[in-house]
């Protein structure tokens, strides 16, 4: 449970870089934003393989 609070976490942390980049014309931040974004949605993947194979 911890792990997809985390992954969660990340990804809306990535979603508030990718907005700030995009308001101050920051290409870096922007994505950056969206890199942590895609780390976040691989790691939720992951957890939902994890899930199946517990039951």
């Amino acid at each position: 449970m911890k792990d997809k609070l985390d992954n969660k976490s990340q990804e809306m942390s990535g979603k508030a870089k990718e907005a700030a980049g995009r308001a101050t014309d920051d290409e870096r931040l922007e994505a950056e934003g969206r890199t942590d974004q895609m780390g976040a949605d691989l790691k939720q993947a992951g957890e939902k393989v994890k899930d199946v194979f517990k039951r």
